[in-house]
């Protein structure tokens, strides 16, 4: 589990996201969560990126695997079943307030941009709106943090405890 602040992200891991991700990543503070083979896949990213533009996903997934995972769950309406779940059970619904708000508490070490007070990101905290930031934050704030992020997590065939990088340096 990681929390901010982060060290400062070194070329070699801005080289792994630039392939993870097919482009230059923006905004980047910090690897929030790795692989076990030490690969990105989570960052930390500025609330304000370089353009200026706000950005409210702090923690952005970007391994390829967990990504792709993350897909196939929302292409099978999952984030429906777990918005049912947040309307039916108050201990989830009260568990995914408190994520949002250490979402939140975690991003602001960062910046507060006025045109994103309050908006944390996958629709914390009334409903379920995108599985990869949810399971980012899973990720990065380690399981018991993020009720919806995990269970994303155990529902998806992508696991955090296997390596399937195929990364510069890694050939998995």
């Amino acid at each position: 589990m990681s929390t901010p602040p982060y060290p400062p992200v070194t070329e070699a891991e801005l080289d792994v996201l630039r392939e993870q991700l097919g482009r230059p990543a923006r905004g980047v503070v910090g690897v929030a969560a790795r692989c076990v083979c030490g690969n990105p896949t989570v960052v930390a990213t500025l609330p304000r990126l370089g353009d200026g533009s706000p950005f409210p996903t702090f923690y952005y997934l970007t391994h390829p695997a967990a990504t792709a995972a993350m897909s196939v769950l929302e292409a099978d309406h999952v984030m429906r079943e777990f918005t049912d779940v947040l309307v039916e059970d108050d201990d989830v619904r009260a568990e995914y307030l408190r994520a949002h708000e250490a979402y939140l508490s975690d991003r602001a070490q960062y910046g507060e941009p006025e045109e994103i007070a309050g908006i944390s990101a996958g629709g914390m905290p009334t409903r379920v709106k995108c599985l990869h930031a949810l399971a980012g934050h899973a990720l990065a704030a380690g399981a018991g943090v993020n009720p919806i992020g995990d269970r994303a997590l155990a529902l998806s065939t992508w696991s955090p405890d296997r390596c399937v990088c195929v990364t510069p340096g890694n050939a998995a």
